[in-house]
Parts: structure tokens; C-alpha cells; sequence
């Protein structure tokens, strides 16, 4: 495919991202524009957008080419946790961009896949933020991919560890609803979502030096920066986020961030962030021993 862009006019403007790509790709299917969406194919005004962005005459819209995979010199080990026929789990390092972006970008993990798993179909079911580290679900073709997203809401356990500004006893349910219209940063509203796939618990695991805790979190789906979003709006933001955190950065630019654990029907992957053994406790429980016993 090459590369292609519009001008959006009074024709397109309040239409989604997904729909109008159709004035580029004419006939091409509503599913098919969405993949290019989330592969980071697609941008607004030279920055990647969501497939629900609202559009706004001016603002210019481009559909890159498919980028090809890095060198072995630009890739960083990304190890597989576990594998079946259908499915694999990959530790995704910090840094490391999980979809492939316009113009190069650097290293990306779904460039990478063909050679992790060569013979395969691979496709990416979620993506983290490149300063998230953790594990990122990975199936083995269309219909796999297809069965994973037919789950019933709930089904699939996405379980993070994060370190947060500020002391926590007891456990959180951020409902807030989240808008992500705009692809940089994520809003949290100030009324409810009364949709379980949008809420955010938290629970305390270990308390810190210098005012921190060690939080497991547990999220259903995953808006774009939903867990960022949601912690640092209960006054709780996350050590090492240049975003949200309000200046709370590490001298090591460390997002304390990681997706520790995924299971769905019979599937299962645990990996801790590599940061825990260096935190600073202040005498509670191991949590690496209580992750692995849960």
C-alpha cells in the first residue's frame, strides 16, 4: 500500500476516524480500516489517533505504508512466557513501541512477531504503552484472534503491579468514566461508568519508603492510559509517569508500570516486573511470593 492522505472538508467533519477512511481506502471494510487504526497506521494531523476520534475540518489524515520488520541489531530480547497452539504470551520490555508507527518510530514488537514466531499468523490481542513493560497477548491467526475476542466481558484477568505517590490502605474502585478522544492524553470524567469494563480496583500490596505504595491492579479491557488515567485522579499517580505524574520521575525514567498476570479458559501468564526485587519496603509481606500463591 502507499502512502495516502485528505484534507478533512465540512463533509467528513464529526464523523469517526473509522468511518471516514473510507474516502481513502473506498470498499475496503469497516474491520479491516479498524486494524489499521490500531497498528499505529493511521494519523491525524502527524500523531496516531483512536478509531472513535471525532474529526475536525483542517485536521489531515494519513494511512502509511506497512512498515518492514527492524534489524536483529534494533530489537530487544522479548522473551515468550507461554505457548500454546492458539495462543502466546510475551514480556514486552519497557521502551519498546507495542504496535508498529508511521515513519519508523524505532523497534516495534508487532514488527517483531513474524520472527518470533515464524510459520505463524501472528496478531496482537492488546497493547501497552511503550514505557509499560509486561506481557502482551499474542494469537496464533484470525480465528484464534476471533475466539479471544468473542469472550464473554470479565472472562479475561489482566492483573498489573505499580508503585504510587502516596499511601494506600485499603482497596479502590475508580469507576469514573474516561474520555479518550484525544490520542495523547486520557480525561477522567466526573461522572460514573456504570460499565465494569471501564472500572479500575486497586489494592494496596506493600507500603514503601519516601510516601509510596506497591499496588496490584486489576483492569476488564483497557482504555489508553485507563490505569495512568484513574490513579493519578485519586491522587495516587504512578512514580515515573512524565504524563500524569506530575514531575514524580525517576532519575532512570522508570515507568513503575507492568502486566504482571493474564488468564482466560485455561490459559495462563505470570511475569513480575523486573524492578521488584529493588524496591525499598518497609518490612510488609513479599509480594512476588503472594503473586505466585494467588
Amino acid at each position: 500500500m502507499r502512502q495516502c492522505d485528505f484534507c478533512v472538508d465540512a463533509s467528513a467533519a464529526g464523523m469517526r476516524l473509522d468511518r471516514a477512511l473510507e474516502v481513502l481506502l473506498p470498499g475496503s471494510g469497516l474491520r479491516g480500516r479498524r486494524r489499521l487504526i490500531e497498528g499505529g497506521r493511521v494519523l491525524v494531523d502527524g500523531r496516531a489517533a483512536s478509531a472513535g476520534l471525532k474529526l475536525k475540518v483542517g485536521q489531515r489524515v494519513e494511512v502509511l505504508p506497512e512498515e518492514t520488520g527492524p534489524s536483529d541489531l534494533e530489537c530487544p530480547q522479548v522473551p515468550v512466557l507461554t505457548r500454546t497452539a492458539a495462543y502466546a504470551a510475551v514480556d514486552k520490555p519497557a521502551g519498546l513501541h507495542s504496535a508498529s508507527l508511521a515513519g519508523g518510530g524505532g523497534p516495534s514488537l508487532q514488527a517483531m512477531l513474524p520472527s518470533l514466531f515464524a510459520g505463524e499468523s501472528p496478531i496482537l490481542l492488546n497493547r501497552l504503552d511503550r514505557p509499560t513493560s509486561g506481557i502482551v497477548l499474542v494469537a496464533m491467526g484470525q480465528a484464534a484472534a476471533r475466539a479471544f475476542q468473542a469472550l464473554a466481558p470479565g472472562s479475561v484477568l489482566k492483573e498489573y503491579l505499580a508503585v504510587v505517590q502516596g499511601e494506600l490502605a485499603e482497596t479502590l474502585e475508580l469507576k469514573r468514566r474516561l474520555d479518550t478522544d484525544d490520542c495523547k492524553r486520557t480525561r477522567v470524567l466526573g461522572r460514573l461508568d456504570p460499565d465494569p469494563r471501564g472500572w479500575t480496583l486497586v489494592w494496596p500490596e506493600a507500603v514503601l519508603s519516601a510516601g509510596r505504595t506497591l499496588v496490584r491492579v486489576r483492569i476488564q479491557a483497557g482504555a489508553r492510559h485507563q490505569i495512568r488515567a484513574h490513579l493519578a485522579a485519586a491522587g495516587l499517580p504512578i512514580v515515573g509517569d512524565p504524563l500524569y505524574g506530575e514531575g514524580i520521575c525517576e532519575a532512570d525514567a522508570t515507568l513503575y508500570l507492568h502486566h504482571q498476570r493474564m488468564e482466560f479458559r485455561g490459559f495462563r501468564a505470570y511475569c513480575p516486573p523486573p524492578w521488584l526485587g529493588e524496591l525499598d519496603r518497609t518490612g510488609t509481606p513479599d509480594p512476588a511470593r503472594s503473586m505466585e500463591e494467588a
